[in-house]
């Protein structure tokens, strides 16, 4: 999946969203060291208005920093009222360099949140039977990973979010404590910065009013 296949159908959105929104806190539970990041965050979704999400912290994430996954008890349910987690690490271990949220700027976290609600958008669209062949293919198919992992990244640019996707992206890149090998695989995985820049104007031009020469 190419990412300019990604890009052109989720463009129709950053067209058409409000800058921000009222966000259903009824159907939202979030832990209140993080309140403001997630909110920040999920205002710019107004698609998730109604969905069930859960922020919720776990000591530690194998190789990740949040997580998203359809909560197990709504697996089953009729793909529009599945419910999600979103999984987020106290700490952060990275080859020897432990970072706590606390340690991360607000930006970068907000940045995160938005990253894993693109994966809730991505979901969102995936049948029960779909959701399975994801989960088996994410285990096994690094070619996988890069898919949905951009295709993440792209949800949440074009719904106004490239800023804090690029700040997110240079907290990584540009930590001289995080060795090579590991920023080696952010940008083989994940959208790069100069892409993500791309995709921020391509969004800038489509939200352009056209411009009618006089008669």
């Amino acid at each position: 999946m190419s990412l300019t296949y990604l890009t052109v159908p989720i463009l129709y959105f950053a067209c058409y969203m409000l800058p921000a929104q009222t966000v259903n806190l009824d159907n939202k539970i979030i832990p209140e060291s993080l309140e403001k990041e997630v909110i920040d965050a999920i205002s710019f979704y107004p698609e998730l208005y109604d969905t069930a999400i859960e922020f919720k912290f776990k000591e530690h994430i194998k190789k990740s920093t949040m997580q998203a996954q359809p909560r197990f008890a709504s697996f089953f349910k009729a793909k529009e009222n599945r419910e999600y987690v979103i999984l987020i690490s106290r700490s952060i271990q990275i080859e020897g360099e432990k970072f706590t949220m606390e340690d991360i700027p607000s930006d970068v976290k907000v940045g995160w949140v938005g990253h894993e609600l693109g994966h809730i958008m991505d979901y969102r669209e995936r049948t029960n039977f779909g959701m399975l062949i994801f989960g088996m293919k994410y285990l096994f198919s690094s070619m996988h990973i890069k898919e949905v992992e951009r295709a993440a990244d792209t949800y949440a640019i074009a719904h106004g979010m490239g800023d804090y996707i690029l700040k997110t992206k240079n907290f990584i890149l540009e930590n001289v404590n995080l060795s090579e090998q590991y920023k080696e695989r952010i940008r083989r995985l994940y959208i790069s910065p100069e892409e993500v820049m791309e995709l921020i104007n391509e969004n800038k031009v489509e939200e352009e009013p056209e411009i009618v020469g006089k008669e």
